[in-house]
């Protein structure tokens, strides 16, 4: 048990799909990717029921084995010259929808490790739109982690000086705190959803390299200001970039292109 979160542990499956189009699973019987040998992420500090100590040394000890794991997948890219980008928002803010276009516009190699807890929807969408895919089904697990992602770059095998996108399990709280390995993190909000998410959610967007404020189309139909939208955001990280885009109709879509060189 993750105690960071409450989600299960080694329930991942990564699923890759062949040409034509059918699944065949990795049954975590491989050690050939980043941090090769050192899968999951384990409980080193056993829980002892009852005491807050233990479940905060738990804590620290799950979230420093998923580092140490992330700086292995780290240097892996990095040895390679790929770009790995970590998407993470809520469910149905439209990062697939995103991705679709970005692998439709992209002058480099894509690839995407897409992360659910259940289907693979999503990677068969990625592979229609053009890039390779292998979907990770977390089952109960609401993120994805270091050692999910080692496992899913050994069977996705990215070209060299590619982008990667890790399209991270629907979720404002956990993907927040696990490092992935990732060089830049993207949070994506909808207009949907409200304007109150920053001060909702303060952890994830100041981790965030970026903000990509998706369905702007619908802002005459919502009650979202994007001024205060905004401002939340900055007051949690000054530095981030808010881009208002819709990735259903293409608006300012040149904006993300140019963010993600």
């Amino acid at each position: 048990m993750c105690s960071t979160c409450g989600c299960g542990e080694g329930g991942a499956r990564v699923s890759a799909l062949d040409e034509r189009g059918r699944t065949y699973d990795d049954h975590h019987d491989h050690d050939h990717g980043p941090g090769a040998g050192a899968h999951g992420h384990g409980s080193p500090v056993p829980p002892e029921s009852g005491t807050r100590t233990h479940t905060l040394e738990l804590e620290v000890a799950v979230l420093a084995k998923n580092d140490e794991l992330a700086a292995a997948n780290r240097s892996w890219l990095a040895a390679r010259r790929i770009t790995a980008v970590n998407l993470m928002s809520s469910p149905g803010a439209g990062k697939t929808t995103l991705l679709e276009r970005t692998i439709q516009a992209a002058t480099r190699s894509v690839s995407v490790v897409e992360g659910d807890q259940e289907t693979l929807f999503d990677a068969r969408r990625i592979r229609q739109a053009g890039a390779r895919a292998v979907q990770v089904n977390t089952g109960a697990g609401c993120h994805l982690d270091a050692a999910m992602v080692a496992r899913a770059l050994a069977r996705l095998g990215p070209d060299e000086d590619s982008v990667l996108f890790i399209e991270n399990v629907g979720n404002l709280v956990c993907p927040a705190l696990f490092d992935l390995g990732e060089k830049r993190k993207v949070v994506v909000v909808s207009v949907t959803e409200g304007d109150d998410k920053p001060l909702k959610y303060p952890h994830m967007f100041a981790a965030a390299d970026v903000v990509v404020l998706n369905k702007t189309d619908l802002l005459p139909y919502v009650d979202f200001d994007t001024g205060r939208f905004t401002a939340d955001a900055r007051s949690l990280n000054r530095h981030v970039e808010v881009l208002p885009v819709s990735a259903r109709t293409g608006a300012n879509l040149e904006a993300w292109y140019e963010w993600l060189g």
